[in-house]
């Protein structure tokens, strides 16, 4: 089914799609100590799903495990945004900046137009752009235009840049100080929904093409030919054979291969209610002081709140689970936004803030000494094949995980000598995958169809049946209790932590989370329950 050519609207879940806690145990219980599946994918963000989708899609048997939840580590923590390559246009990567703006097209145009639109971005040219500087970033917006004709992308997918008045500027970005504004530059990038609702997507996509997606099963050990593994439900451990392996567990990949060395980033994001910055009809780009090539985004979410980022910062030590947010960034960044607003944001407006880490391959010479700026780091992706035959998928960016995925499957499919033919996932459309004119025609509000597609009319169909599904899980947040129970149903949620942090955002608010856990609790109990 493709975009451009499906049937009338969809009621009810692509056949094979649903994961659930049942399909789990179902798929744990012939996987772990069963015949060997061709492909084992180590790692649930956006490229081990990527990968999953990949394999499953050329014809492979494959399971995919991650010691926790889908998108639980880096996939979650982006800016949501999906780049064209600007930036790495400007530092000279341009095979980096022209395979962005490619991926941004076909997740935009043919495999997630539910998940990825435009969305403009305001630079202003306050008193502290000079003229030099806005000069050098209008001819950096005209050849990220030329990056998108390139990639071959619409015009009517992503507008062309062009200049505004200081009142046109001022309209888009009220908050603004006027004292000194000369007008701004308007620039259109891809941007996703949710980036956890991308992988989410993504996993249930490769569901549906037979993959096995096997949460809360930890990789132990790695070999060529599989791993040793624990069920972190029961503490049960057991072997996954497979003809061939990849780990794709982003800034722990490390852990699992020798002679891989990642030097994670650090990446910071600050929540604001949006009455703070009040309306904002488009997001901004705050150029950093002293950089030419780096700003702070501030990025409306059409949810009641607004993301504020983002660092750059190396990471040293052991890497968490969830990473720690540093006084330090969030000072940096209520700085830059301080730079360019009317009236201040203080540190007490900040209601919430997350980080995410970035895998970057560390490629100094061992002992050298040497240490350059995580923000100078390139961010190709790189695809290593150990002597024992596992293939590590490393770098890159959330933008570009489909190649990533591509690139992975075909190393891991030469290691094992597997007869699968070129991937097909540059047209294949992710579920609820729709053209956009048919999105604009469902029987669902346009806030479901963006998070959920085609299938957002079933989604409202839980509330028509159910009235109590209606309620909204929090008051003035727009996340209802049928989002959760399809979440539990359908999309693999298998604790309070799941709803609240991955299958929505309620929880990068803490005052938030606290006050829906209950009301997610009560909704996972009895779609489990239902379950039983």
């Amino acid at each position: 089914m493709s975009p451009t050519s499906s049937p009338a609207h969809a009621t009810a879940p692509v056949p094979g799609s649903s994961l659930s806690a049942a399909r789990r145990t179902r798929d744990l219980a012939r996987t772990a100590g069963g015949p060997a599946v061709d492909v084992l994918v180590v790692g649930l963000g956006a490229t081990g799903a990527g990968a999953a989708l990949d394999a499953a899609a050329r014809g492979l048997t494959v399971a995919a495990v991650d010691a926790h939840d889908l998108a639980f580590g880096t996939s979650r923590w982006s800016s949501k945004l999906i780049h064209g390559g600007l930036r790495y246009l400007a530092s000279g990567q341009l095979d980096v900046a022209h395979e962005s703006a490619v991926e941004r097209g076909v997740l935009m145009e043919r495999t997630a137009p539910h998940l990825v639109s435009a969305q403009p971005f305001v630079l202003p040219l306050t008193p502290l752009v000079s003229r030099a500087q806005a000069t050098l970033a209008w001819a950096g917006f005209r050849a990220g235009d030329g990056l998108r004709l390139a990639a071959r992308t619409a015009r009517a997918t992503l507008p062309g840049p062009r200049r505004l008045s200081a009142v046109e500027t001022r309209n888009l970005a009220p908050a603004l100080r006027t004292d000194g504004l000369r007008g701004g530059l308007l620039s259109w990038d891809g941007r996703l929904t949710d980036d956890a609702r991308l992988v989410t997507a993504l996993a249930r996509t490769a569901a549906a093409k037979g993959a096995r997606i096997l949460t809360r099963v930890r990789a132990l050990e790695l070999t060529g030919a599989g791993a040793r593994v624990r069920d972190e439900l029961t503490g049960e451990e057991g072997e996954i054979r497979a003809r061939a392996v990849i780990n794709a567990s982003g800034v722990w990949a490390g852990d699992l291969v020798d002679g891989i060395r990642i030097r994670p980033s650090r990446g910071t994001h600050l929540v604001l209610r949006a009455e703070r910055l009040g309306s904002l009809p488009a997001g901004m780009h705050i150029p950093i002081p002293g950089e030419t090539n780096r700003f702070v985004l501030v990025l409306p979410q059409g949810d009641g709140r607004v993301y504020v980022g983002l660092t750059d910062e190396p990471v040293d030590g052991p890497v968490p689970d969830v990473p720690e947010v540093p006084e330090t960034d969030i000072g940096f960044l209520l700085d830059v936004l301080g730079s360019v607003l009317d009236v201040p944001v203080h540190r007490a407006d900040v209601v919430g803030a997350f980080a995410g880490l970035r895998p970057l391959l560390d490629t100094t010479p061992t002992g050298s000494g040497e240490q350059s700026r995580t923000a100078d780091i390139s961010r190709r992706h790189a695809v290593l094949t150990s002597p024992d035959g596992v293939v590590t998928v490393v770098g890159g960016k959330l933008t570009t995980y489909r190649r990533m995925a591509e690139d992975a499957v075909d190393a891991a499919a030469s290691a094992g000598r597997l007869h699968a033919g070129p991937s097909p996932t540059a047209t294949l459309p992710l579920v609820g995958a729709a053209a956009p004119a048919r999105l604009a025609t469902l029987p669902a509000p346009r806030r479901l169809v963006r998070r959920y597609g085609t299938e957002a009319a079933a989604v409202q169909a839980l509330a028509v049946r159910t009235p109590h599904l209606k309620d909204p899980v929090l008051p003035d947040h727009p996340v209802t209790r049928a989002e959760l129970l399809w979440a539990v149903r359908h999309e693999g949620a298998l604790d309070a932590a799941d709803l609240l942090d991955r299958r929505t955002r309620i929880g990068l608010v803490t005052e938030d989370r606290a006050a829906a856990l209950k009301t997610a609790e009560e909704v996972l109990g009895e779609a489990l329950a239902g379950q039983g």
